[in-house]
């Protein structure tokens, strides 16, 4: 399974900013860019962490980083559950799908993977969704993570109030594995 890249060239940056390379070039050479050169190269690199900064900074639209396989975390204890939401996300909507089964997991799995969307179970054994909403809200690299809540035991009421708290979404256990892919969908059609 392969990974997204974290290690952009200019080429690559000019293209997701919509501008030509050599204006990537002066972004770089002006400081404004982080990055580094290849050693005995005049060849330049921008770590992604650093161009999502760089474009929040100067309002260029994050459009252009949501290209290429939609990466899903799937964050649940319920085996079963994740067996078969893994199975039809890879086969029917071709997603690139990882797997936690804590929310311990779900942090480390977020620094490794970035996910475009997380599914993530309300009720883990070791921490609550709105616990790890937080950390993913406060980690500036995981900024376009939209993270959709699952659970079978949140009244409409409850359900709709974690739609305030910033959830992208909210999935009703047990649910039709094509709400699951809708929910993918919407949440990753706009970002913000």
């Amino acid at each position: 399974m392969a990974r997204h890249k974290d290690i952009l060239t200019t080429g690559e940056v000019s293209k997701i900013c919509n501008v030509a390379p050599r204006t990537v070039s002066k972004w770089f050479d002006s400081g404004q860019l982080r990055g580094y050169r290849i050693p005995g190269s005049k060849d330049r690199r921008i770590p992604l962490n650093s161009l999502i900064r760089f474009m929040k900074a100067h309002q260029i639209p994050l459009d252009g980083l949501q290209s290429g396989q939609t990466r899903v975390l799937i964050v649940d204890d319920e085996a079963e559950i994740v067996e078969v939401l893994e199975k039809v996300l890879v086969e029917q909507a071709s997603y690139e799908v990882v797997i936690a089964h804590s929310g311990f997991e779900a942090g480390v799995e977020c620094e490794k993977f970035r996910p475009h969307v997380m599914l993530l179970d309300m009720h883990l054994g070791d921490v609550n969704g709105e616990a790890v909403l937080k950390l993913v809200r406060d980690n500036p690299d995981l900024q376009l993570c939209k993270v959709i809540s699952m659970s079978g035991k949140l009244t409409d009421g409850q359900a709709q109030q974690l739609l305030h708290q910033g959830f992208a979404g909210y999935l009703k256990k047990p649910f039709h594995v094509r709400q699951v892919i809708e929910a993918v969908e919407e949440a990753t059609s706009v970002i913000c």
